[in-house]
C-alpha cells in the first residue's frame, strides 16, 4: 500500500521499532479521515489537555475506548464534560493487528487494543518527547499518519536526550513500537504545511491515531 512513485522500504530505527512508509492506501486515508470527523465530534468533543502544570497541549486529542488526560485513563472524560467516552470500534481492532503483523512480519492474533487517542496538529502543534507509560500492559504501540508531513522524533528508553532518530512520516506512514523501544522516548518537534496529498481526505494538518492496549479491567482508572 502506499501515494508515492517509489515507496521507501520498511525500516527498523531501534530494536521492536519499526516505519512502514505508504502503509495506508488513499482510499483507506479518506475513510479514516471521516471517521475521525465524526468522533471529534463527540460524546467527548476533541479537546486541547490540560497538563498538571495548567498548560494546554498544542496538540488536540479525542480518545477512543479509554478517555486519555495526563497522565491517567478512565471511562469517563472527566477533565471535559464528564461523558463516557467513545466505543474502541472493533475494525480499527483489527486494523491494528495488521499493521503489527506488517511491521514485526510475525503473527499478530492476540493483539487486542483497546483505547486509541486522536491527536491533530494544525502547522503550529508539537509534541514534547515523551514516553508512552500511562497503559498498564506493555504491549506494542500502533501508530498511523494522515496528512502533513511530520518530524518524528524516536529516543532511547532511558532519557529525554540523545540518541534519537529524526523519523519524516508522511501520510499513510505506520509506526510501531513495542519490546525494547516501547518505553522508548518520542515527540513530534515540526509539522511541515502543505506537504499532504489533498486526495488524503484532510486540507490542511496532520492525524495521528495511535493505538494502544491499556491493560486496564472495565471500571477501572489509573
Amino acid at each position: 500500500m502506499g501515494t508515492s512513485l517509489f515507496p521507501l522500504p520498511k525500516r527498523v530505527v531501534a530494536p521492536g521499532a519499526v516505519h512502514v512508509p505508504g502503509w495506508l492506501d488513499l482510499e483507506r486515508q479518506r475513510e479514516l479521515v471521516e471517521a475521525c470527523r465524526t468522533w471529534a465530534r463527540g460524546p467527548v468533543p476533541m479537546r486541547s489537555a490540560a497538563l498538571p502544570s495548567g498548560h494546554r497541549m498544542s496538540v488536540r486529542t479525542v480518545c477512543l475506548g479509554w478517555h486519555w488526560y495526563p497522565y491517567a485513563y478512565s471511562r469517563t472524560a472527566d477533565d471535559v464534560d464528564g461523558a463516557r467516552v467513545a466505543p474502541f470500534p472493533s475494525w480499527l481492532g483489527e486494523l491494528g493487528r495488521a499493521a503489527l503483523a506488517d511491521a514485526w512480519e510475525q503473527d499478530a492474533t492476540d493483539y487486542r487494543p483497546d483505547a486509541a487517542l486522536i491527536n491533530f496538529y494544525d502547522e503550529r502543534a508539537r509534541m514534547g518527547m515523551h514516553q508512552d507509560r500511562d497503559e498498564r500492559a506493555r504491549e506494542p504501540v500502533v501508530s498511523l499518519s494522515i496528512g502533513d508531513t511530520c518530524t518524528f522524533r524516536f529516543g532511547n528508553p532511558d532519557s529525554r536526550a540523545r540518541p534519537h532518530t529524526d523519523v519524516e512520516l508522511e501520510s499513510g506512514d505506520l509506526f510501531v513500537f513495542g519490546g525494547p523501544s516501547r518505553l522508548a522516548h518520542h515527540g513530534v518537534p515540526a509539522v511541515r504545511p502543505g506537504t499532504a496529498d489533498p486526495a488524503c481526505g484532510l486540507a490542511s494538518g496532520r492525524i495521528n491515531i495511535t493505538l494502544r492496549v491499556t491493560g486496564l479491567e472495565s471500571g477501572e482508572r489509573t
